[in-house]
Formats: C-alpha cells, sequence, structure tokens
C-alpha cells in the first residue's frame, strides 16, 4: 500500500467498507499498525443520527480537501449517546491513512482512494453480530439502521469495485482479490505472518 500512487494530495487512502456490524474496525486497527501506525479516520465519528448517509460533503470539505493539500484534516466527532458533535479529532497528511465505515467505498469518494477493501460478511451475519455487540440499549437505532444501509448498498454498492475482500476468520484474515465473481483459491494472512504482507 505504501508503493500505491498518492490519491488525495501526497495521501494514499485506503478505504475499509462493509456491512455495519462486519470486523471493519478491528480490520483496520490492526492493518494501521502493520502500516506502522497508519492514522484510521472511523465514519461512526462522522455520521450522526440524522446524517446517516448524508455526510459526504461534510466530509469532503473536512477531511478530503485538507489533506489533498497536504494539511491537517479538522473535525468534530459524534457522541452518539449525547446526540452531538464533541471533541475535535486530527488527521494528519501522512503517507497512508484509512478510512473505515459503512459507505467508506461510496461512489463520491472513491476516487480519492488508492485502495478499497471490502470485509466479505452478509449483511445478516454482520448485523445479527453488530446487535449482539451493542445489546439491548441500541435497539431501536439497529431497527433503523437496517433498513437505511439496506436502501445505500442497493442504490451506491461497493463490493463489486473493491480491490481487496476480506473474510475474518478465526485466526486472522483470508484476502482475496476483488473485482471478480469467482474469486481464485485465497490467500491466508494470521497475525504470525509477515507483516509486509498486508503492506
Amino acid at each position: 500500500m505504501r508503493a500505491l500512487p498518492p490519491s488525495c494530495g501526497p495521501v494514499r487512502l485506503v478505504g475499509v467498507d462493509g456491512h455495519a456490524g462486519s470486523g471493519k474496525s478491528t480490520f483496520a486497527v490492526r492493518l494501521a499498525a502493520a502500516l506502522g501506525g497508519a492514522p484510521v479516520v472511523g465514519l461512526d465519528d462522522i455520521r450522526s443520527h440524522d446524517e446517516l448517509f448524508d455526510w459526504t460533503d461534510r466530509f469532503r470539505a473536512e477531511v478530503l480537501a485538507p489533506l489533498a493539500a497536504g494539511r491537517t484534516a479538522r473535525f468534530r466527532t459524534y457522541d452518539w449517546n449525547a446526540r452531538r458533535f464533541d471533541a475535535e479529532q486530527r488527521v494528519e497528511p501522512e503517507p497512508v491513512v484509512l478510512i473505515e465505515g459503512v459507505g467508506a467505498g461510496r461512489r463520491a469518494l472513491r476516487p480519492s482512494l488508492a485502495w478499497l477493501c471490502w470485509m466479505d460478511l452478509p449483511h445478516g451475519d454482520a448485523w445479527a453480530r453488530g446487535r449482539g455487540r451493542d445489546g439491548a440499549a441500541q435497539r431501536e437505532f439497529w431497527d433503523g439502521w437496517e433498513p437505511a444501509e439496506r436502501r445505500h448498498f442497493a442504490e451506491d454498492p461497493t463490493r463489486p469495485h473493491a480491490d481487496t475482500w476480506v473474510r475474518q476468520r478465526t485466526e486472522g484474515y483470508v484476502v482475496l482479490p476483488g473485482h471478480q465473481e469467482t474469486p481464485p483459491p485465497p490467500q491466508a494472512i494470521t497475525h504470525g505472518d509477515d507483516s509486509s504482507a498486508v503492506r
């Protein structure tokens, strides 16, 4: 990934998309560590109850435009419990910056991405895992989220455009080439493998 051409000014933006509950955040943290501590922008810090998917213009202005100019991106993060934007987050224009969250590979952002990963877990399995993780307190949110996410991916699918499909295993991940109807045999990457395999 460090060898890819810059895609947003001096930055190589890498998107990690997938259904809610598919393991995007965990994978992004591990990938960032393998890349020597690359910054991670979580889209759950960008979106809000009122803007589940209507945050593109704000993301362009607060994140993409500064990074494209080689400047620090600054944006206020959303507090899902208080239902308001709160603390400011800063992201430096490092050689690689990860963008993770549902919609990271949306049509409007793809031209700014150097690489796009899709967490390849069916929506039913991912949503069940997400509901189990968040518990009863977030049941009402999930009841509204699922149809919104379904509409989003019906109108703007990410999986067909992903460079890499990632499937989580008990130990590590299986990484498949994207852009194909029938991918070739998978290449397994585990925590014990040489981290250069994901660079």
